[in-house]
């Protein structure tokens, strides 16, 4: 069997004044490719992954698509967040 398997992780620093979203990629077991928003793009971290950030960060629909998950996905969850951070 074969698992396929992604985490997005959100991380507040004073509140919502600095946010940053992780978002993990892995392949048995493998990290292969990570979102990071600091960053501001995807990092291969195996061959395939790279192969796939330099395909991802060279489309600018999805770039700006992760870039607004910081605002859609983590500010706006803060509430729901915040008694367990």
């Amino acid at each position: 069997w074969f698992q396929y398997m992604s985490t997005s992780e959100c991380y507040f620093t004073n509140g919502t004044e600095k946010v940053r979203l992780v978002q993990r990629f892995v392949y048995n077991r493998q990290q292969f490719l990570m979102f990071d928003s600091d960053l501001g793009k995807f990092v291969g971290e195996t061959r395939y992954g790279k192969v796939n950030a330099k395909r991802l960060n060279s489309i600018p629909a999805i770039m700006k698509d992760r870039q607004a998950l910081v605002d859609t996905f983590c500010r706006h969850n803060y509430k729901l967040f915040r008694p367990f951070t």
